[in-house]
């Protein structure tokens, strides 16, 4: 997905005074040489004719932004200094504890410096910020509306270029039409494959374009969904709020992938512990050990830890477990039982889920001085290792 990488930024500069091309030089935290764009096409209006100079005042260290190539020979993505987007008005810790507090975050409109490209080598990179301090020199030329309008278009598809290389839609199968055979475990894990990759793309997609007022647009062209374009378009002339019936992509994508949305929405109701919500059914042993034991982790381990961080990894792997297996294993009202395919695709998952949440007790094992954590953090790893071995013994007997 895209690189976002406006905290290792020390400084820059990007210049558009030639036509139809952009260059630039961006230095990073930790890098001697900088990066050097070489972009076909023009930014937005406010920047297109000139040069750009930005300075980070507190730049941080980011471990992907060392793995990026030096040659950011590419296409322009959206490049202007006056995108208007919602920005906190209160420290990172405060947003935090708000997020977890389910409170109402506040915040202003702001102008965000907005540098996105799509490199030949890294693809989608982006720059997104409202902290740097910004030099604009005079202009060499005038883009007038129109040929701004050309660019955003470009934009675009660019774009939706670069999803359709990230989501990779594989045709179906003549047998999965037919729906004649069960899908084994591979074809399964494909099918789960290709649903984690449009989901990312899809909130990517939102996460770009939320604010903008023509976003169910913007969203469904990027996506490749352009019979929901068409839906859309007939709803505005007919003036209707919503729209009927369903258009081919949906079919293709989210019927396609609605058995994996029924079972894996089992999720939101475990994370919340509602019992309601589940009254009737019977839970499964397994699935009962893993939401325990990541209910346990969450008490453990300190919920303002940051994303990327061993304890933060630590119960996102666990939770991910614990929905994934009541999605696979539950019982439900309706008497539909998943294909056995399905369960081993998601046993397998849930196993590396949790070898990787043995590596972050370990890690986080290491790191500790007091003898209570780090009795705690034994016991989450031990019973980690007992639901592995559960769920590896399951597969056997599927197999």
């Amino acid at each position: 997905m895209a690189w976002r990488i406006d905290e290792a930024v020390v400084r820059g500069e990007i210049d558009n005074t030639v036509e139809g091309r952009t260059t630039g030089r961006i230095w990073l935290l930790g890098k001697e040489e900088p990066l050097s764009l070489s972009l076909v096409g023009d930014c937005w209006r406010d920047l297109a004719g000139t040069r750009l100079r930005f300075e980070n005042p507190l730049p941080k260290s980011h471990s992907d932004s060392g793995h990026l190539s030096l040659n950011q020979s590419g296409i322009v993505g959206d490049m202007t200094a006056s995108r208007r987007n919602k920005v906190p008005t209160v420290s990172e810790k405060e947003l935090q504890q708000l997020y977890q507090n389910q409170s109402e975050i506040p915040f202003e409109w702001r102008n965000t410096l907005y540098l996105e490209w799509f490199s030949e080598i890294n693809g989608r990179v982006v720059i997104e910020t409202s902290s740097y301090v910004l030099e604009i020199f005079p202009h060499e030329w005038k883009m007038d509306e129109d040929a701004e309008e050309a660019q955003k278009l470009a934009n675009l598809n660019a774009m939706r270029d670069f999803m359709a290389q990230v989501i990779r839609r594989q045709e179906p199968q003549k047998n999965e039409s037919a729906g004649a055979e069960e899908m084994d475990e591979f074809a399964w894990e494909e099918r789960l494959k290709e649903s984690d990759r449009l989901t990312d793309a899809y909130q990517e997609v939102l996460e770009k374009y939320m604010e903008d007022s023509d976003s169910e647009q913007k969203e469904a062209f990027v996506m490749g969904w352009d019979g929901l374009l068409d839906a859309l378009a007939e709803r505005d002339e007919a003036g209707d709020t919503e729209i009927s019936g369903r258009y081919p992509e949906e079919e293709s994508e989210v019927s396609g992938f609605q058995e994996l949305d029924d079972l894996e929405n089992e999720d939101a109701c475990y994370l919340e512990s509602d019992a309601e919500l589940r009254d009737g059914e019977e839970d499964h042993p397994l699935q009962i050990q893993a939401q325990e034991l990541a209910m346990r982790a969450m008490d453990v381990l300190p919920r303002d830890a940051l994303p990327g961080t061993p304890a933060y990894e630590l119960v996102s792997n666990l939770l991910q477990v614990s929905g994934k297996l009541a999605g696979a294993l539950n019982d439900r009202s309706g008497g539909y039982e998943p294909e056995t395919g399905y369960v081993l695709a998601v046993l397998k998952r849930c196993l590396n889920w949790l070898n990787d949440a043995v590596g972050l007790c370990q890690e986080l094992m290491i790191a500790e001085s007091d003898a209570d954590q780090l009795a705690a953090l034994a016991h989450l790893r031990s019973s980690a290792f007992a639901i592995r071995d559960e769920i590896t013994e399951m597969r056997r007997g599927l197999k």
